[in-house]
């Protein structure tokens, strides 16, 4: 509900004179970004936020002071990942002649966030459509994503079992609100039944995180068209100011907006090496037991936010696409808690082989979604030595007490995650016959289904890989292989798969077994 007439406001920033002083501006067009809560003025080199003037169950911008305040804690909270795009708070004044202006001398009657204009085109969600957001680009986000999470404020009275238990309600609310036959009425009443059901098996695990303070103060809206490239590097904006109960939330609920995101989108492969690097990070295992949940309540939150926007579309085709997609993040809901039945899968051989290679792709195959965890032992090691991933480990790093460590690292994280209902890819050498027999007892003891690759390459193959690498977590070299050679592998019961083609080859062999294991 619009409260306070902000015309006159709107008519001063929409003329390109209003800048020339503040910035020197010389353009001859102010751009305009509209929503329903903000309007954006872009200049050549600015951006200024406007909030409206409304009210909204979840919002409160009804006044001059308030949107003051919220402007203020907008710069404060993007501040911790862009600081370089949020320059300040900056006013609309009333001067003596009644007349307003920029950053005047008279009295405020309104207040804008000033921002650095940034190359649109590096929005995550354009790179996305242009196919052009790779392994590299995820695996750079991920990073990002985790570091921002370390850093972000501890919480004790928010988040858990009660503040999930409060999205569903509220979702289930938001739907009942949506005219009929918009949506799958059947579909809508068996996502809050089957979400409810899952936070039934996860609430303990849920209160459990927010007493180890995974429950922080996060982004809140984490989404493709809220990342962008500055300075080469992925860059997290526009995070929530207005509703601290929609920032102060468990991390992997955070990061399963994204993930969702990527993946409604068909992008599950980015999704799944994004989860991935994240976890390689963190180690947070135990909390894929959540997220089946917290990827149903993103896509349920996006179907009825699509769907009560086109009952206000007054263009025929725009209401047609937000119908559309609002159906499919429905049935992506539904689909997050379907049950899913894990298994283990252990990729074994000599460095350059491609084992991790095929791990990496083949991951997104596997149940539940984005895919497998996939638990590298390059990557755990790092994670126990306290290094980080794109490091090179010394020799201490390497010895036989440091190797065993990183082995029960990789077994106790697959059992965990399997005990989550996730399905586990472990990927690291298995050269002796008794860790290729302990990860299978791994998926045994889970009863799980298990089944073991064995990636074999001409050497000279192998040495040429691994000499050619870049921005890969494993220090191996061509020496590090020609030592491995000579190594006694035992007898070797696990598929073997030649991998010395191309990566296309080794994955329809590796497809080919798990079909038949499948039937």
């Amino acid at each position: 509900m619009h409260v306070e007439d902000q015309d006159n406001v709107i008519a001063l920033l929409s003329r390109p004179d209003t800048y020339a002083a503040r910035t020197g501006a010389t353009g001859t067009t102010v751009d305009l970004v509209e929503t329903h809560v903000s309007v954006v003025f872009l200049t050549q080199d600015r951006a200024y936020k406007l909030k409206r003037s409304v009210v909204f169950p979840y919002l409160d911008f009804s006044t001059a002071d308030r949107r003051r305040r919220f402007c203020e804690a907008e710069v404060r909270f993007n501040s911790r990942t862009a600081p370089g795009i949020y320059l300040g708070v900056v006013p609309v004044s009333r001067n003596n002649d009644g007349g307003l202006a920029l950053d005047g001398d008279g009295e405020p009657v309104d207040w804008l966030v000033e921002m650095r204009r940034f190359d649109e085109d590096t929005l995550f969600d354009r790179l996305a459509d242009r196919g052009v957001l790779d392994r590299y680009a995820m695996e750079d986000l991920g990073d990002s994503i985790a570091r921002f999470h370390y850093d972000a404020e501890r919480l004790t009275d928010a988040g858990g079992r009660d503040a999930t238990a409060a999205i569903i309600a509220n979702n289930e609310q938001s739907f009942a609100e949506i005219p009929p036959g918009l949506l799958d009425a059947d579909a809508v009443e068996r996502v809050t039944a089957a979400s409810r059901g899952a936070l039934d098996a996860c609430g303990a695990l849920l209160d459990r995180r927010r007493a180890d303070g995974l429950v922080r103060h996060c982004h809140g809206d984490l989404h493709l068209r809220n990342i962008f490239l500055y300075e080469g590097r992925a860059t997290l904006f526009d995070a929530i100011e207005f509703n601290e109960d929609f920032a102060n939330i468990d991390v992997l609920y955070d990061l399963a907006f994204l993930i969702m995101d990527l993946d409604c989108r068909e992008f599950r492969d980015l999704a799944s090496i994004l989860l991935n690097r994240y976890l390689d990070v963190t180690g947070d295992a135990e909390g894929l037991a959540a997220l089946p949940l917290f990827l149903s309540m993103r896509a349920a939150v996006r179907s009825h936010v699509d769907a009560m926007a086109c009952t206000d579309q007054s263009d025929a085709h725009e209401a047609g696409v937000l119908r559309d997609r609002a159906r499919h993040y429905l049935e992506k809901a539904e689909e997050y808690l379907a049950p899913a039945e894990p298994m283990l899968v252990a990729m074994g051989g000599l460095s350059g082989s491609g084992k991790s290679r095929l791990a990496r792709e083949f991951a997104a195959s596997l149940a539940p979604a984005p895919g497998a965890r996939v638990v590298r032992s390059d990557s755990t090691r790092k994670r126990i030595a306290g290094a980080p991933l794109g490091s090179r480990l010394g020799p201490g790093g390497y010895t036989p007490e440091m190797t065993n460590r990183t082995f029960e690292a990789v077994y106790e994280e697959a059992r965990v995650a399997l005990a989550a209902g996730h399905s586990v890819i472990a990927d690291t050498v298995f050269a002796g016959p008794q860790q290729r027999a302990a990860i299978a007892r791994v998926a045994e003891d889970a009863g799980v289904p298990f089944q073991g690759f064995w990636l074999e390459a001409q050497p000279d193959i192998m040495m040429e890989r691994v000499t050619n690498r870049k921005r890969n977590v494993s220090d191996a070299t061509a020496p590090i292989v020609r030592m491995q050679l000579e190594y006694e592998l035992g007898d070797i019961d696990w598929h073997r798969i030649d991998s010395s083609g191309s990566k296309e080859n080794t994955m329809r062999q590796c497809v080919k077994v798990m079909d038949r294991l499948r039937v």
